[in-house]
């Protein structure tokens, strides 16, 4: 793509630009952009997460919000492509990248509302009263006070199901901005949903990669994090942010109150039953559903162990036993790896082709999230928004030359595990991990080390062949070959998100919201059509008051603060209209 050069003719785009918005002219503002032109969106014109794709697009998208928007003070950043502006209730940030002097992308993204800002700096708050007060309250006394108090006699504004990674970092945006809300989880110990998977699992993107909200891990944290670690992190987390969460608690009903316009949701807390009403309920339980654990013929005679991958916690036991490991993605490699490394015999079901990058490699293309990066003044902050810069339709053209590139220095890598019948795929379009993630979110494996023991045969491979039918001792694959087996473990996967919905609240309410994830791809697992963007995630769906938040840590910390900024604003009783609301839909 060429590009002119930002240093001088951003900011002559950016003046004729915000002249365009001040006269109201549309079809103006419009004309500034490329035919194929991309306008995406972070809350800030539209109290939406939209990508436009055209001049059209874009041209409909400011006659409808001009009005109630009313942009200005923009004003060029100290980085190339960079600025900052205002809207009515807000201000945001920006950046645009040109080509042949017209706007090829354009990236706009609400940071904070004004008379809402968080309190931090100078705006701290003093945390005592000096001076000497009779039955003083303390610290101590407001938080078990309002611990007693909350989700009994004063309802959370926001209640957040869901206490992993995911809701712990909303929770904490939320607090930030004034947002009464709680967060409730079925595990004992925030972090439990890292402690309780299998052993040997560490998190596949390095530390930079992986901070939460206002908190980041200290400089000596690993690159790659071991779950456990994880786990008692995020328990700290909940106490140093002082969240409001529940544990141990299980949600047994909600249901929508159409005339009250507010949420009935019943959980089970220390064995009793409480009965809450939040006017908005985000579902936080993992960009997955539920464990999908194929129903093979004979299944039910075996004599041996089958579990899900969701449930496996380790290789100990399994030495000198015989371990088939149905599917191929991150999960399958990483148990694999383990059973062998306690001296199981292991071998490795794979039913389709599969995308492998090293994570030495990932991590050297990952520019922005780096020591280097760090040293270069590129912070975690001008690292998301500058990732998030780049709408999904584009990622194509951009991604497929450093696919090309990985390819090349890693083709020995790649001829070894060929050549041990591993069956590669780099995304139906060679276009990698990062769409492959976005549209589906599986059918790739982050290497770690399970794939130079795939290469050199010390763990097994079945490729491109299924089951068939499980016997007493044994797995028979569609080959006729068999399998002998004391244990097999399904790592294949989870359902959408939206599968919550379904259990959580109702099938209708599923139903009406629609699948979750994905883009539209119409590629492997994303049908179209073409949304470009994450369908449901992080903004207004179908189902009034209804949120879903999720994705890896980086997604997490991103974009908690748009979803936290959207609640905020409705707590406020700002006036927001949403542009782009997603239609009803009547299957996920």
């Amino acid at each position: 793509m060429k590009e002119t050069t930002p240093s001088s003719s951003v900011p002559n785009w950016l003046t004729r630009f915000a002249a365009a918005l001040k006269k109201g002219d549309a079809a103006g503002a419009a004309a500034l952009f490329a035919d194929n032109g991309y306008w995406r969106d972070l809350v800030s014109f539209t109290w939406n997460i939209v990508t436009l794709e055209g001049r059209p697009a874009i041209a409909d998208m400011l006659t409808a919000r001009l009005g109630d928007v009313r942009p200005g003070a923009f004003v060029p950043g100290d980085r190339d492509g960079w600025f900052t502006f205002e809207t009515a209730l807000g201000r945001g940030t920006g950046h645009v990248r040109l080509k042949d002097g017209k706007a090829f992308t354009l990236f706009t993204a609400l940071m904070e509302l004004k008379g809402f800002e968080e309190l931090r700096g100078e705006t701290r708050e003093t945390g005592v009263q000096h001076g000497a007060i009779q039955n003083r309250v303390t610290w101590t006394d407001r938080r078990h006070a309002d611990a007693a108090e909350l989700g009994y006699g004063r309802q959370p504004f926001v209640l957040v199901i869901g206490g992993g990674q995911g809701g712990i970092g909303l929770g904490a945006r939320l607090k930030r901005l004034g947002v009464p809300a709680l967060i409730v989880d079925r595990n004992l110990r925030p972090g439990d949903a890292w402690r309780n998977r299998y052993k040997s699992l560490c998190l596949h993107d390095p530390v930079w990669y992986d901070h939460l909200p206002y908190l980041p891990f200290p400089d000596h944290w690993p690159i790659y994090t071991p779950k456990d670690k994880m786990g008692d992190w995020l328990e700290s987390y909940v106490k140093i942010m002082e969240l409001d969460y529940w544990s141990s608690t299980t949600c047994r009903s909600v249901s929508w109150d159409e005339g009250r316009r507010e949420w009935a949701v019943t959980v089970e807390r220390d064995g009793k039953p409480v009965t809450m009403k939040p006017k908005h309920i985000v579902l936080a339980t993992g960009m997955s559903g539920f464990p999908e654990v194929p129903r093979f013929p004979g299944a039910d005679l075996f004599k041996g162990t089958q579990h899900h991958s969701s449930r496996h916690t380790g290789g100990e036991g399994w030495a000198g036993k015989r371990c088939v490991v149905v599917g191929s993605n991150n999960s399958a490699h990483d148990i694999a790896a383990d059973l062998w490394e306690h001296g199981a015999d292991v071998t490795l079901l794979q039913r389709s082709p599969t995308l492998v990058m090293r994570a030495e490699t990932l991590a050297k293309n990952r520019a922005l999230y780096s020591e280097a990066a760090l040293a270069a003044g590129i912070t975690t902050e001008i690292a998301d928004l500058t990732t998030a810069s780049m709408p999904y339709g584009a990622l194509p053209q951009v991604m497929r030359p450093v696919v090309h590139q990985i390819r090349r220095e890693d083709a020995d890598f790649y001829q070894r595990l060929s050549a041990a019948g591993f069956k590669l795929t780099f995304g139906e379009d060679d276009t990698g991990i990062g769409p492959m993630y976005l549209r589906r979110g599986s059918g790739y494996y982050i290497d770690v080390g399970a794939s130079e023991l795939i290469a050199d045969g010390r763990i097994k491979l079945k490729s491109g062949v299924e089951v068939a039918r499980l016997t007493a001792d044994s797995v028979v694959l569609n080959d006729g070959s068999e399998l002998k087996a004391d244990l097999v473990v399904y790592a294949t996967g989870y359902g959408s998100m939206n599968q919550w919905a379904g259990e959580l609240i109702s099938p209708e309410v599923a139903d009406k919201v629609g699948k979750c994830w994905g883009l539209g791809s119409d590629t492997a697992k994303d049908p179209g059509p073409w949304e470009g963007e994450l369908r449901n995630m992080w903004k207004p769906t179908a189902q009034e008051n209804l949120w879903f938040h999720g994705g890896n840590l980086m997604q997490s910390r991103l974009y908690s603060r748009f979803l936290a900024l959207q609640l905020k604003a409705r707590l406020e009783g700002l006036p927001v209209e949403v542009y782009g609301r997603p239609s009803v839909h009547h299957r996920a």
